[in-house]
């Protein structure tokens, strides 16, 4: 749907100067996500203000033009791809921390604000903001916020929903709203902030959070434990559970992983290695040294190849290297990598790794699968060689068999990612009709017209 280039032209000359992008170059920029889709829009906003964004909104809304929502462009289901063309309006501008309040552990920060930049701001003040997703370091919070992202510490702190105390947000005729509050408890009517959270740029256009932070643990420890099968590594996950720890971080990962690590990092530990866990426990210093202890005595009970001990957030983040690597390295051997963020109940950790391991043989594709193994969260990465025929056969048949096995195991298709495009084609297998309907619903009373988001899936 290609927008006139007058009314885009005197759309742009009601905006304030540098604000408001028609050059296809620019365009370009803004045509596609992490995902494999790609579509140009007609033109680029990069408003420094939520008054601007106000504005642009407004004018779309008058001339039915469509607009996607964008925030650092780092998501992997195509969501910020503007499928329809019309104005994508990147918040990437508005990067103001505007408050960080130690007594009331709340800080307040404009949408396009990045993630890690945060943490490290709050981390100064003796304070934390838990959510932590894998590209916190080029992710912005309203991108969080839209896909409620979760990350590795999500198992013992929750995921990006759980820190939003109110948000600032634009709605699709223009109108800003103010949405919950400061207060760390409210019940003033309905939970709208929340409504908007995990919306994927559908409802609204977040432009400020009220985030809700938390005392900085003085203390972390982490163990590094590779086993020589995934079995293995479940049984010590179930051991730990069991004992009534409950860790800061879990995380698994299976033999493809493993084997395409050693090959890119050149790490010798990760020879022959089969399974990996990341164990992290976080809190005062006496109290994690002894939990940290009793973990490590429960793992070795399994006779692990090796256990890596880190003690200090230097000496934890050392571990963790290895862990922000594996996408990476994956995508190193020069595969195509499907990363799907399925997530099923607990207790079926070790059934989806064992289905994983037959999918891979019944369809001759190589399946890498790591994440968070502490609430269930597994990425599944189908790694396709698009060279071979018939791979897009093969693809698919794995992708609709895992996705029904997961469903049918009381799972969901995705657990921080969104369905954006890449899920689209599974959203009426997972959404019942009635749901699917109210979710029809709530978009047509905010968005009457149909302008934010168009063609994702509501």
């Amino acid at each position: 749907m290609t927008q006139s280039k007058s009314l885009l032209s005197r759309i742009k000359q009601q905006l304030p100067a540098n604000e408001f992008f028609l050059d296809p170059a620019v365009c370009n920029q803004y045509a596609t996500d992490k995902w494999m889709a790609s579509h140009l829009p007609d033109a680029v906003a990069l408003p420094r203000s939520a008054t601007t964004l106000s504005a642009i909104l407004r004018l779309a809304h008058q001339h039915h033009i469509p607009v996607t929502p964008r925030g650092a462009g780092h998501g992997y289901v195509g969501g910020c791809v503007p499928v329809r063309g019309g104005i994508v309006i990147s918040v990437e501008r508005m990067r103001r921390i505007r408050e960080i309040h130690p007594r009331d552990f709340v800080a307040v920060v404009e949408a396009g604000v990045i993630t890690e930049k945060l943490q490290s701001a709050v981390e100064k003040r003796g304070l934390f903001y838990p959510p932590d997703p894998a590209s916190r370091a080029d992710s912005s919070i309203s991108g969080n916020i839209a896909t409620n992202a979760g990350g590795p510490r999500c198992l013992k702190y929750g995921v990006t929903r759980d820190y939003v105390l109110g948000l600032q947000v634009a709605l699709a005729d223009g109108t800003l709203v103010r949405l919950g509050s400061r207060t760390h408890k409210n019940k003033t009517g309905f939970d709208l902030a929340r409504l908007f959270v995990g919306s994927e740029g559908l409802l609204g256009i977040i432009t400020e959070a009220t985030l809700k932070l938390i005392p900085l643990p003085p203390q972390r420890a982490a163990l590094s434990v590779g086993y020589d099968q995934t079995s293995t590594a479940a049984q010590a996950i179930e051991s730990i559970f069991a004992a009534g720890f409950l860790p800061c971080a879990l995380e698994i990962a299976d033999e493809f992983t493993l084997q395409a690590a050693q090959k890119y990092t050149g790490n010798p530990m990760l020879a022959g290695c089969k399974a990996h866990l990341i164990v992290e426990m976080d809190g005062q210093q006496s109290s994690v040294r002894s939990e940290t202890k009793a973990v490590e005595t429960l793992v070795r009970r399994l006779n692990p190849r090796f256990v890596r001990r880190a003690l200090g957030a230097a000496e934890c983040e050392k571990i963790w290297e290895l862990r922000r690597v594996f996408s990476t390295s994956l995508k190193s051997t020069g595969l195509t990598k499907m990363n799907e963020d399925v997530t099923v109940p607990r207790g079926r950790l070790e059934d989806l790794l064992r289905f994983a391991a037959r999918l891979q043989k019944r369809h001759r594709l190589p399946i890498a699968c790591f994440g968070h193994a502490g609430d269930g969260n597994i990425h599944v990465n189908v790694m396709l060689d698009e060279s071979q025929d018939g791979f897009a056969a093969r693809r698919d048949a794995a992708l609709n068999e895992l996705f029904a096995q997961v469903l049918a195991w009381g799972g969901v298709l995705t657990g921080e990612h969104g369905i954006g495009l890449a899920k689209k084609p599974w959203w009426n297998q997972a959404v019942p009709a009635e749901v699917r309907q109210l979710h029809q619903t709530i978009k047509r009373a905010l968005d009457p017209r149909g302008i934010l988001n168009p063609g994702k899936f509501v």
